[in-house]
């Protein structure tokens, strides 16, 4: 592959409105040049042509670029301290709370939200703003369409309750929870962010980012939550020094707005 990843990520970014230098880019780079190779191209300048020329190429690319692990109830554990202690909070001062899913992925956190919520309000008074950058993962999102391997973190008697049998692998999420759901297009690192937010859910997609683009995405959190607001981060996303950043530690992987 020639040397030249530099003016690839001013491409990319033209084309896809994806910053590559936000990513850590060792990680980011061999993931792109496997993708490259697949496809028997020599140049990172034959590729991007190929972007430009195919799109279906180029559907390809962004959904790889995007890493699209999820699954429902990640991490039980902490979905039980939401449910416990975290909504219960938010849910003495607002019957309608505004909740936030940034990097969405295939849609499994937001039907969660939905399903946690409910077991407190009617699908009526439930709302999530679910965001990703990626269009193909948010058609999958929106077809509410998953496999058993996805589902086995669900607290007992949720697949029978919210999931429709497809096949023998394979179940739909009801239509009542998926109406809940506001799917849009997002860029972390570019959009503007909503506001007002009661909570922020933001799991397992920090990781993959530089440690001031972190730093910047996490301001932009807190300045889209109300007071006394929460941010939600994955298992491996702990927050060094919470207060810089104007949050203070609620439980762990719950923050809380200053």
């Amino acid at each position: 592959m020639e040397n030249n990843y530099e003016q690839f990520k001013k491409d990319v970014l033209q084309l896809t409105k994806i910053d590559l230098n936000a990513y850590k880019e060792r990680q980011m780079k061999r993931r792109i040049d496997a993708l490259i190779s697949k496809h028997q191209v020599s140049t990172y300048k034959e590729y991007v042509q190929l972007l430009r020329d195919n799109t279906e190429r180029f559907d390809e690319f962004v959904n790889y670029l995007t890493i699209n692990v999820s699954e429902f109830y990640r991490n039980p554990e902490l979905w039980n301290v939401l449910d416990k202690e975290i909504l219960p909070v938010i849910l003495k001062n607002k019957k309608s709370p505004k909740i936030w899913s940034a990097a969405c992925s295939t849609g499994d956190e937001p039907y969660s939200l939905v399903m946690a919520l409910n077991q407190f309000l009617p699908f009526s008074q439930i709302h999530i703003i679910a965001t990703d950058i990626d269009k193909q993962v948010l058609d999958k999102a929106r077809m509410g369409l998953y496999n058993d391997k996805s589902l086995k973190g669900l607290p007992g008697g949720f697949l029978d309750k919210y999931f429709t049998k497809v096949n023998e692998h394979n179940y739909q999420i009801n239509q009542e929870v998926k109406n809940c759901v506001e799917f849009k297009e997002h860029n972390l690192l570019k959009d503007p962010y909503p506001s007002a937010c009661d909570m922020i859910v933001c799991r397992n997609v920090m990781i993959y980012f530089t440690e001031e683009a972190k730093e910047e995405i996490y301001k932009k959190f807190n300045a889209a939550l109300v007071p006394e607001g929460f941010l939600f981060v994955g298992s491996t996303e702990q927050i060094i020094q919470p207060g810089d950043m104007g949050y203070k530690s609620f439980r762990s992987f719950f923050y809380r707005k200053e």
